[in-house]
């Protein structure tokens, strides 16, 4: 079976269309909680609020911006008992997502879940902690980084240069940091363990997919919709579903094509 008729008969088999809907649905309920850890974080690391939105509009929507901007300015005016808070919401909200792409992964592989409730929630919770590191280090990271550059660039008279390739650097550290979260996600998701090179093309495809369907639905709500005609105040919560909606299926469609490779192939050759 060719990998477009498998992935044909996975849509048609399952609740393709659905299981995106659930994603976005706790993703949205786990952003801002993971926004208030950040924030809360903020004291204590060498980033500000900008730095986190300079890293999110390299891919988020204009409609989706303005709504995380707005409550990161909400959120900052907070006390500092909301880190608590928001890392319980956080854990809580975002390891339910995880769950449910455990689940469908699982369906791509045809295993059943054998790992106990608990089980299942450690491990989600750990694979959220894990996301949550990844992105204060990719927000470090450039914090650090552009001040050693210009430092280094200006000692050899370069520092014209150095906004130029500090662009290119940056947006490439930020899809290495984004291939190496799903390359944990997908090794970690199946209820089989399996080697970790199985997660790769899925990994891959799931990260440049998203990288290029996040730029292409950002143009098209900036330049041809105007989503706040059409749904009003909530304009930008709707961008915002809708994105996650997206990212939802290319992350379905990515463990489809590990499982692929790993199982079904095989069984064709």
């Amino acid at each position: 079976m060719t990998f477009f008729k498998h992935l044909w008969k996975r849509f048609n088999e399952d609740d393709y269309s659905g299981i995106p809907a659930q994603l976005a649905y706790f993703f949205l309920l786990s952003l801002f909680p993971l926004l208030i850890v950040i924030v809360s974080l903020f004291p204590y690391l060498p980033i500000t609020s900008e730095d986190l939105l300079v890293t999110v509009r390299d891919f988020a929507p204009a409609g989706a911006i303005d709504l995380i901007e707005k409550g990161l300015a909400e959120i900052s005016q907070k006390n500092g008992t909301l880190l608590s808070l928001g890392i319980i919401g956080t854990l809580w909200s975002a390891s339910n997502g995880i769950n449910a792409i455990v689940k469908v992964i699982n369906r791509s592989y045809n295993i059943d879940e054998d790992r106990t409730f608990i089980r299942k929630r450690i491990m989600a919770i750990l694979l959220t902690v894990a996301m949550i590191v990844v992105i204060i280090v990719a927000l470090i990271l450039p914090v650090f980084g552009k001040h050693i550059g210009i430092f280094l660039f200006s000692q050899f008279e370069l520092s014209s240069q150095f906004l130029t390739i500090w662009n290119a650097l940056r947006f490439i550290v930020s899809a290495v940091i984004i291939f190496l979260i799903f390359i944990a996600l997908y090794w970690m998701a199946p209820s089989k363990r399996f080697a970790c090179r199985t997660a790769i093309p899925g990994a891959v495809f799931a990260t440049i997919g998203w990288i290029i369907t996040s730029f292409a639905f950002s143009y098209y709500v900036s330049n041809f919709s105007n989503y706040s005609t059409t749904y009003g105040s909530i304009g930008a919560v709707i961008v915002l579903m809708i994105w996650f909606y997206i990212s939802g299926v290319i992350m379905i469609i990515g463990g489809d094509i590990n499982a692929y490779f790993t199982i079904y192939r095989k069984k064709d050759c």
